[in-house]
């Protein structure tokens, strides 16, 4: 397949140019460029053109929750946001704590066709915080799993975390955790501060996520080994991550882009599509948030995308299941946050949504520099255009977002996966 995108600007710099995409690969920038009869040609006058984006923590809920989320539809929800790459979370029912599972996942990622699928398995067995599960089984098998995680539980036994630590390391895989003190959170639905005592809600206190990052910052430290703190929420975690790193220890962080954008003022209404594991914290938390994104003591953007029914968020705040779409607007919250108030370049945005993710669980196709002969991974934007969220409009099986009916800046034109069109003007489809 040939696509010729006409007019970009490459990371929305410099002069518009057109890009040749030939067999799965980018094959020529310049200008006049037309291709062959049978080429398909974008006009994509004065819009950017970046990387594919690549989240590293999505839910697809496939298998065993397919009511509120499949890989088909999420793959759609991920292109039409422009991603060419996802890694799917082990949270599953059976949960991706063996090969059968994690196989299945990634077959059906090929199938569907629209982003790569990268199954992430488990830490443990069931997700109970007891046994390791076989990594390398897994990190052999045909998904060639890169990251294991517990995501929705913390792996809270330090000696169980040491271990899997040492076994990743061996293994040449990544750790992900999900940094909560499960001790600290009983009962526990909003942020522990003014907004949750004034509405009744169960507190969340910063301690229950920083005492987890310190710690697990320290195991990285002695087992010699790398550590992905997801959904960092908190000022206290930021200031952490910047002490860890700065003692060599290899530790790499991620913030979501509703973490950036909301804060516990959105619970006043009780509305269960606010309630999110960790909760929106405090105003001060998403600043301290948008600039360490800034500073790269954050290193990449990943949605948490997580889908939910209807009856499983349109309930009592405190019994509304945890988690928020976020594929298909998290590029537009990145825009709001940090590229309008100057504190991201959209070359800087393709480090913290593509390149950055990319590199952190070693992703060679995924990434890559905007160059002839580099895979045509690739997402136009259109920096000018503003669009309103309608959940009901998404390509998500569910309709949890926080952002309804809110107007956001930049719209994702195209996604080209190995150089064919997967998402245009609104539409997905390979």
């Amino acid at each position: 397949m040939t696509v010729v995108l006409k007019g970009v600007l490459l990371y929305g710099e410099g002069d518009p140019v057109d890009v040749l995409v030939d067999d799965g690969q980018i094959a020529e920038i310049g200008s006049g460029l037309t291709g062959d009869s049978d080429a398909t040609v974008i006009d994509a006058a004065g819009q950017i053109l970046l990387p594919g984006f690549v989240d590293l923590h999505t839910h697809l809920r496939e298998p065993g929750r397919e009511y509120a989320e499949d890989i088909e539809t999420g793959s759609a929800a991920a292109a039409l946001g422009g991603y060419t790459a996802v890694f799917a979370m082990a949270n599953t029912d059976p949960v991706a704590d063996s090969v059968v599972v994690t196989d299945h996942v990634w077959h059906r990622g090929q199938q569907v066709g629209l982003v790569d699928v990268h199954p992430v398995g488990a830490v443990t067995v069931g997700l109970k915080g007891k046994q390791l599960t076989e990594m390398g089984l897994m990190a052999a098998g045909v998904g060639k799993v890169r990251m294991f995680s517990d995501d929705g539980v913390c792996v809270d036994d330090p000696l169980v975390m040491r271990r899997a630590l040492e076994y990743a390391s061996g293994l040449g895989v990544l750790i992900a955790q999900h940094a909560e003190e499960p001790r600290l959170t009983v009962g526990a639905v909003a942020h522990e501060g003014p907004t949750a005592a004034l509405l009744g809600l169960a507190g969340w206190p910063r301690a229950a996520e920083e005492s987890i990052v310190a710690r697990d910052a320290l195991l990285a430290r002695d087992a010699g080994a790398r550590v992905h703190i997801c959904h960092a929420s908190t000022a206290g975690t930021v200031e952490l991550i910047r002490w860890a790193k700065e003692q060599g220890i290899p530790i790499t962080a991620e913030v979501t882009p509703h973490h950036l954008l909301l804060d516990d003022s959105r619970l006043a209404d009780y509305d269960g599509r606010n309630r999110v594991n960790p909760p929106l914290r405090e105003a001060a938390d998403a600043v301290a948030l948008r600039q360490a994104l800034a500073d790269g003591v954050i290193d990449c953007v990943a949605t948490d995308h997580a889908p939910h029914a209807e009856h499983e968020k349109m309930c009592e705040f405190a019994h509304a299941r945890p988690g928020m779409l976020g594929l298909q607007t998290a590029l537009s919250v990145v825009v709001e946050t940090m590229v309008g108030p100057g504190l991201l370049t959209w070359r800087d945005v393709a480090r913290v949504m593509s390149e950055a993710p990319a590199r952190i669980v070693g992703l060679p196709d995924q990434g890559r520099p905007l160059e002839v002969g580099e895979p045509a991974n690739l997402t136009v934007v259109d920096p000018d255009a503003r669009w309103t969220v309608t959940g009901s409009a998404l390509a998500s099986r569910s309709d949890n977002t926080p952002y309804e009916e809110m107007e956001l800046p930049a719209v994702v034109t195209a996604t080209l996966l190995r150089g064919r069109i997967t998402a245009r003007d609104g539409k997905a489809g390979a």
